[in-house]
């Protein structure tokens, strides 16, 4: 735990990272699945889609409950269920303004690297206050592979024109850590709903309780400066 680090640049998830939205999309989509008739052990195929895109979660549930799954009918639900959740507002975790303030204090360039879709991941950082906290903003629409593939880690230092190995990824979910890992990049994790698995742990530089500890490690470990592509 002693090496410097060279950060160019740090990464941020947004669900479950930045923004306390993981539970608020678990519970949405319990309840739309129970309240389509669907109770067969639904909590643990849940929990198993946690940091995944939308379509890759919609392909688990087809290969579920196969072809005549009420897909439509169940995506209604989900958003009716997750928009009332929203209605009043859309919490930050702990640590996110003291962590982006911190970053803004060393001039050290961010972005958002997110499996969520554009439309949905500008409503959500308005709602939440931190949109104009970012210049960039990498989303499912922007990459034809999603989280636990590396591709939006890589678009995203790409388009900082910095190299992934000096950028710091901060991820919430195994399958996050895993495209930030596959990147390159430094990679740290602040487990949401999902604790780290023994091969997850391995993937990271550090797991650490909160956004708060995120920002003492980076001013321990980083050293400013850019390594560009």
């Amino acid at each position: 735990m002693s090496k410097r680090w060279t950060v160019s640049a740090v990464l941020l998830d947004m669900d479950g990272t930045l923004l306390d939205t993981e539970k608020v999309y678990f519970d949405s989509l319990v309840a739309a699945l129970n309240g389509c008739g669907y109770n067969d052990d639904v909590v643990s195929l849940c929990r198993s889609m946690v940091g995944l895109p939308g379509p890759v979660c919609e392909a688990m549930l087809l290969d579920r409950y196969g072809s005549a799954f009420p897909l439509a009918e169940v995506n209604r639900a989900f958003i009716l269920n997750r928009d009332r959740m929203f209605e009043a507002t859309l919490p930050l975790k702990s640590g996110t303004i003291e962590l982006l303030d911190g970053l803004a204090a060393t001039n050290c360039p961010m972005a958002i690297v997110t499996s969520s879709s554009r439309r949905t991941a500008e409503r959500h950082l308005a709602l939440a206050g931190i949109r104009d906290r970012f210049d960039t903003l990498l989303t499912l629409d922007d990459v034809t592979h999603g989280k636990p593939d590396p591709e939006l880690y890589l678009t995203a230092a790409a388009r900082l024109g910095v190299i992934p190995q000096a950028c710091v990824a901060v991820e919430d979910s195994n399958h996050g850590v895993a495209a930030a890992h596959a990147a390159g990049a430094i990679t740290l994790m602040v487990p949401d709903m999902a604790q780290p698995t023994a091969e997850t742990r391995t993937r990271c530089a550090a797991v650490l309780p909160d956004l708060n500890a995120v920002l003492a490690l980076l001013r321990e470990r980083g050293v400013f400066a850019r390594q560009s592509s």
